[in-house]
């Protein structure tokens, strides 16, 4: 997956989000003159950890490598690459697991005749055909959907849902783009021609670049909530097993309401995130890094729940993850790839949290 590749997240908002991540846990920042004297020679020592000593903390999973990020920071790299080096505690406890493989970006599409295609076993080009429209796999591995001929009358539901362990790119037929995470689905018409507004059903978590159409409204429905925009990018946390429905506006403008309580309207703005419980919305601005971090390949908390960072690695690895410990109130920060192998993620959060993981098959186990 590449990353850093939406003008949202280009040299500003990763700059932004470094400096404030280095203020936070007083970690210098480099002058201009500081940053001219950085040669190749030591952002290579850096970068083998030489010359840094470890950091024993909660809030710095990668603290070994903090001072190679501010070179990172400087030189752009850092928009692009992430490297993730845990602080060395002798005395944490040490993971012995058996590695499991990131997820993969795959999903099946159920066409309105109840066929289910699984897209990673399809070949590029055209996979299917409805009334008015023709749906492609393209070389890039993302389902696109094309205007071929007068749709009819009533429009086909389609549906594209990804498993644990996936995650995929569908173009709607009305040119947006939608970006699924793990255990996710949505479900829209295969040709909006029909209708007034752009309807669509989400269940998990998505990404949205709202094609823009002034008179056909574009609606997000969840369990939760209703999302109406005319063009825009945001994202919607939905996830059934989650507290809180999170909605996160990047560009644009956004109406959010609880379902069934459309006279309760909250307009988002670029920066704000509103979260949804028990029926009631609030609203505070959010590090838009942290929340797009999953689109980009990364994990990012900032003070997260323990609790809700093991549904989130369960999500992506496919794994089942008890916690028998008492965890509670128990919040970690730190970024480390999504790529990585499932021993990485657990050895990291070991240190962080100070507890301890064991696994059985597929099962991993919090014992402390």
């Amino acid at each position: 997956m590449k990353r850093m590749e939406d003008k949202d997240f280009k040299d500003e908002q990763a700059i932004k989000y470094w400096l404030h991540y280095f203020r936070r846990n007083d970690i210098p920042e480099l002058t201009a003159a500081e940053i001219d004297q950085q040669s190749e020679s030591r952002y290579q020592a850096l970068m083998q950890g030489q010359a840094v000593q470890p950091v024993k903390s909660k809030k710095l999973w990668y603290a070994t490598i903090s001072a190679a990020a501010a070179v990172l920071l400087v030189i752009g790299i850092s928009l692009y690459y992430k490297s993730f080096t845990p602080a060395r505690d002798q005395d944490a406890p040490q993971l012995t697991v058996a590695d499991v493989a990131p997820g993969k970006n795959s999903a099946t599409l159920i066409l309105a005749s109840g066929k289910g295609i699984q897209l990673s076993n399809v070949a590029h080009g055209k996979i299917a055909e409805q009334t008015g429209v023709a749906i492609f796999k393209t070389a890039d591995d993302k389902l696109v959907y094309k205007i071929s001929g007068s749709a009819g009358q009533q429009p086909q539901m389609n549906t594209i849902l990804t498993a644990k362990g996936e995650q995929y790119q569908v173009d709607l037929p009305d040119g947006t783009k939608v970006w699924l995470n793990a255990a996710s689905s949505v479900k829209f018409p295969a040709t909006f021609a029909s209708s007034d507004t752009r309807t669509v059903e989400l269940s998990g978590e998505a990404y949205f670049e709202v094609a823009k159409d002034k008179t056909h409204p574009f609606i997000v429905k969840t369990d939760q909530q209703v999302i109406k925009v005319l063009g825009t990018h945001f994202n919607v946390n939905s996830y059934a097993d989650e507290p809180i429905t999170k909605t996160t506006l990047l560009e644009g403008a956004v109406k959010v309401s609880p379902k069934g309580e459309q006279a309760m309207v909250t307009t988002l703005k670029p920066g704000e995130q509103s979260q949804l419980s028990a029926g009631i919305i609030k609203v505070k601005m959010v590090d838009l890094a942290e929340s797009m971090a999953w689109k980009h390949g990364d994990f990012n908390f900032d003070n997260e729940e323990f609790s809700s960072i093991l549904k989130q690695v369960s999500r992506w690895y496919n794994v089942q993850i008890v916690d028998e410990g008492n965890h509670e109130g128990l919040q970690l920060s730190g970024m480390v790839s999504r790529s990585k192998n499932l021993s990485t993620v657990l050895k990291s959060l070991e240190v962080a949290g100070k507890v301890k993981f064991k696994t059985e098959g597929k099962k991993v186990i919090v014992i402390d």
